[in-house]
């Protein structure tokens, strides 16, 4: 028996041994574990999607059926069109008749890009130019008209007479913007084209945002010529003055514009047409974000009616997730009874059923099939670190889950939610592609990522293993990655990953990111990662979310410290070299840990990190802390550039110096502080990289930084 087990023992080591290590340049530079994603489809009229196809320089939009997956037609070859050698991006109208191609994009932000786009007739194969550096260009619903934005001002471009209507003139950089979001919006609102058509193409809704009284912010960029160019943007910090934003509605009919007044607000976060062509849904905000109204505005009179309220003692999200039926009614999100719930209302506002009940979040409002009247959505109902995909009626009955119970699955719906492209992953399963319809069934395999689970094979990858660990009063979500040949006699290093901002969630059952193989990699040369969900991250209820509220980063902190305490406390652990790393809400919580858990961490890695939230943009600081005049002790007793002392184990700071988003004055601050503590630390600085740090061999410089400064101090 004994000569058994030693001669298993023997080729269980065998075949390890045949197995390759992670290395840095297959991460950063080989793309070994790149996943084969499938194109992202753009669902047409009937059983029918669209992709972007690139083939030998040119460009083609072609059209296939959900119901085969093959392809069915080309629709626009840039190979025929002598005006243009290859588009990027394609937007049909309507009836899909006719498409707006784009090119020669020119990035501004981080959503936000300039473009030359034409219209393209799918009959007589003609191409119109719209215009040149311009944004946002938008059909109207009647297809005649073109809506777009250029050097700040909106514009119509009508093709029936080749004409176009300049609706606003007073457009000027760094002062006034109309129908586009200034940086703030566009970043913490999540959206650019700030312009809506109504349903008759006769009136085009759209914001001004005059920013003459916002403070300017200034970035140097190096790049390549003998003096630098300066970045010169407007950009409100925590407490500062925002842009001064207003509605107006233009109608084509009077060829007038009409400012809107819609009560006292500070934001304007979304404008939505009706089914009602004049009527439009405009939501605000209060500054504190927590006194959130929905008004109906008539484009007609121009009188408005508020619909809907929803307060939070701390805050209200804003999302997309809201659909008008025919009748006007309307379906919404709400985390009113201290979960993220569907809800569906009347069209006075008032509440008609809470469509889905249970201490579980809705994650993602997929839509609704007015025909079945039946909601599609994605939640969390089998575990926090688990999406499901359900269907349900409109009444809240005859649920149905319509995917794989674990792991994480998403859904992209076909226009007439007959079918979708359903994308499984889970921990030891690469992204699986099928075509399901509306009932879950599986028709069709699409992709499965077959070839890098054999590549992975051949990789000495440990297990990444789920649990929980009860700290401070709560059960977080943590996962563990231990060496290989973990050995429970052994003492091992520990390094602790984390993001921790308010709604995130890294431990999750799902598919690895390049961070999973670089802690592989780093499992592989002896140190255990583990990485917890602390309190304030999401899908676990609003109270578990917004308990952070007034005070972020404090009670965060202390549940990473405290979990670095209890796997102190493992035999197999080395107390004395536990660390921590994050990037940017993550690096300003690795800061945090290092100094006030100057007792149990040893070091700690920050890339772009917040120093301060006084330092950081009013809406996303606001919403979760208030002005820094209102809470000046939530501010800075949680801030490390006021208590550098503190620092006793080893530190790496990183940041880009093109960082638009956490301004590499956060990393400059933080150095000067510790500069005149007289702490030593290690640094490193990426000339004109913004916020997420890559180009070329920078992503393989940096995490060789990192890797090196961890084997180093850990």
């Amino acid at each position: 028996m004994k000569k058994i087990l030693l001669l298993f023992i023997g080729i269980s080591s065998l075949v390890q041994a045949q197995k390759k290590d992670i290395s840095l340049e297959d991460i950063w530079r080989k793309g070994t574990f790149r996943v084969d994603y499938m194109n992202s489809l753009n669902s047409m009229n009937g059983d029918f999607y669209s992709l972007l196809n690139y083939e030998e320089g040119s460009s083609t939009v072609d059209k296939y059926s959900y119901e085969t997956l093959e392809k069915v037609a080309t629709i626009v070859d840039s190979k025929d069109l002598k005006r243009l050698e290859y588009f990027q991006s394609y937007s049909f109208n309507n009836d899909e008749t006719k498409l707006i191609l784009g090119t020669n994009f020119k990035q501004i932000f981080r959503h936000s890009y300039l473009g030359t786009f034409y219209v393209y007739d799918i009959a007589t194969k003609s191409l119109d130019l719209i215009g040149e550096d311009i944004q946002e260009p938008t059909f109207s619903p009647d297809s005649k008209k073109v809506a777009y934005a250029k050097t700040n001002n909106l514009f119509i471009k009508d093709f029936t007479n080749n004409t176009v209507i300049q609706i606003t003139s007073n457009g000027k950089k760094n002062e006034i913007i109309n129908g586009i979001t200034d940086w703030v919006y566009e970043e913490e609102f999540g959206f650019v084209k700030a312009f809506e058509w109504n349903k008759s193409s006769e009136s085009l809704a759209f914001l001004r945002f005059d920013e003459s009284k916002v403070k300017t912010f200034s970035m140097d960029v190096y790049g390549k010529e003998k003096y630098p160019t300066q970045h010169v943007f407007k950009y409100p910090k925590a407490g500062e003055t925002n842009a001064k934003v207003s509605l107006h509605i233009f109608s084509l009919k009077t060829n007038k514009t009409a400012e809107i007044r819609v009560g006292d607000y500070e934001y304007i976060p979304r404008i939505n047409w009706t089914n009602d062509a004049n009527l439009l849904a405009v939501r605000t905000l209060n500054r504190h974000q927590n006194d959130l109204k929905m008004y109906f505005v008539d484009a007609t009179t121009f009188g408005s009616r508020l619909v809907l309220k929803e307060t939070d003692k701390a805050y209200v999200d804003v999302t997309d997730d809201l659909t008008f039926l025919d009748d006007n009614s309307f379906i919404w999100t709400s985390e009113k009874d201290g979960y993220n719930h569907i809800y569906h209302y009347d069209k006075d506002g008032k509440l008609l059923n809470q469509v889905t009940k249970g201490n579980w979040e809705v994650t993602s409002y997929y839509g609704y099939n007015a025909d079945k009247k039946t909601i599609y959505y994605q939640s969390v109902e089998n575990g926090s670190i688990n999406r499901g995909v359900y269907s349900i009626s409109l009444d809240g009955k005859n649920k149905k889950l319509l995917s794989n119970p674990t792991g994480t699955n998403n859904a992209a719906f076909s226009k007439n939610m007959h079918y979708f492209i359903h994308t499984f992953s889970d921990v030891n399963t690469p992204p699986v592609y099928t075509l399901r319809n509306d009932e879950g069934k599986v028709l069709k395999t699409i992709k499965n990522n077959a070839d890098l689970k054999e590549t992975i094979a051949g990789y000495n990858l440990s297990k990444k293993e789920f649990s929980t660990i009860n700290v401070n009063g709560n059960d977080l979500n943590m996962y563990t990655i231990k060496p290989v040949n973990f050995d429970t006699n052994k003492k091992y290093p520990v390094l602790m990953y984390q993001y921790s901002g308010p709604g995130s969630q890294n431990v999750k059952n799902s598919w690895n990111g390049s961070n999973d193989y670089w802690h592989q990699m780093l499992a592989q040369n002896g140190y255990i990662v583990v990485c917890v969900d602390g309190r304030g991250t999401g899908f676990k209820g609003r109270d578990f979310k917004k308990v952070t509220y007034m005070n972020l980063v404090k009670y965060e902190t202390e549940d990473q410290i405290s979990v670095a305490k209890e796997l102190a406390k493992l035999s197999y652990v080395d107390a004395d070299r536990i660390g921590i790393w994050g990037w940017s809400f993550g690096g300003h919580m690795s800061t945090n840990c290092l100094l006030k858990g100057n007792d149990v961490f040893a070091a700690a890695i920050a890339v772009a990190p917040v120093t301060t939230w006084r330092f950081y943009d009013t809406i996303y600081t606001e919403r979760y802390m208030r002005t820094p005049e209102e809470n000046p002790a939530g501010y800075d007793e949680n801030s490390p550039l006021n208590y550098p002392e503190l620092l006793k184990g080893k530190y790496l700071l990183i940041h880009g110096t093109g960082d638009d988003n956490v301004h590499v004055q956060n990393a400059y601050r933080m150095a000067e502080a510790l500069i005149q503590a007289n702490k030593q630390f290690e640094w490193g600085m990426y000339p004109d990289k913004n916020h997420g740090i890559y180009g070329g061999n920078t992503r393989l410089h940096l995490y060789t930084k990192m890797t090196n400064f961890i084997k180093n101090n850990l």
